[in-house]
């Protein structure tokens, strides 16, 4: 297939950038970058289509990816592909199909640990903090409210790839997790949940991260809801000095997935 004009076709890849309804009727979202995409495949997501600069000659990488896929391949012209993409001189662009949201998908044992994000505004941050669990050994994001959209194309670049690896979960309220806690406990599993809070009344490394954990992080502006509040079994402080009155959260997040990672002796540093 080849598209050298603003067609159809066109058009509806484009959607996918800035519109998340579209998006979600379609269930898939575009993703770029030979990391992202190269995790992606690693990882089994499906690949709907593959777009490729019909131009150029490609890259080792470029041409092995392609020959590697039975999905659609198409040749575009390259300034198209690089309106898709947002970005000069782009070799591939993928358009990936979005999984189910499905608490399911995450991995249940004794040394679990996932984090949650409560009703992120920012793209940036929704794709940092899942880069950072990532990182640190977190096993599963879950994404709770009305959020930041986690197939925007700003979350999908900030998580540089991680996304791909990382089970990330979407939850429209706090009740379908709340309801996965219980069932995880029933297991035999002592899942404790963790809140980050700049006045929780335990400093975070005084929680123990060892054990099977959901940390909570609140919304940049607000913090936790007081649903997920109070569904803490603790709430833990990072404690900071300067002039500073708090820590972003996607930070905090990552502050705190650290900790529990040295205390599982997970780290590199």
């Amino acid at each position: 297939m080849r598209v050298t004009t603003r067609n159809a076709r066109f058009q509806q890849w484009q959607a996918l950038l800035g519109n998340r309804t579209k998006r979600q009727r379609g269930g898939e979202f575009l993703v770029q970058g030979v990391r992202p995409i190269t995790l992606a495949i690693r990882h089994g997501w499906e690949i709907r289509a593959m777009l490729y600069d019909g131009e150029a000659r490609l890259s080792r990488w470029a041409t092995e990816t392609l020959d590697s896929l039975q999905s659609t391949k198409v040749a575009m012209a390259p300034v198209l592909l690089s309106e898709l993409g947002e970005k000069d001189e782009l070799e591939l662009l993928a358009v990936v199909a979005m999984p189910d949201d499905d608490l399911s998908r995450i991995p249940v044992h004794r040394r679990l640990l996932a984090v949650l994000f409560d009703r992120p505004t920012s793209p940036g941050n929704l794709g940092t903090l899942i880069r950072s669990a990532d990182a640190f050994g977190a096993e599963a994001v879950v994404v709770a409210g009305h959020a930041a959209d986690v197939y925007d194309p700003r979350t999908v670049r900030a998580s540089t790839g991680s996304l791909f690896a990382v089970p990330t979960v979407r939850v429209p309220a706090p009740e379908p997790v709340l309801s996965w806690v219980a069932a995880v406990r029933a297991q035999g599993i002592d899942l404790r949940v963790a809140g980050t809070d700049e006045h929780g009344p335990a400093d975070l490394a005084d929680f123990d991260f060892t054990g099977p954990t959901l940390l909570l992080v609140g919304n940049e502006a607000t913090g936790l809801s007081n649903a997920w509040r109070e569904a803490c079994d603790a709430l833990v402080r990072i404690p900071i000095t300067g002039s500073a009155s708090s820590l972003n959260a996607a930070t905090a997040g990552a502050i705190a997935l650290y900790e529990a990672a040295r205390q599982r002796g997970g780290t590199r540093y």
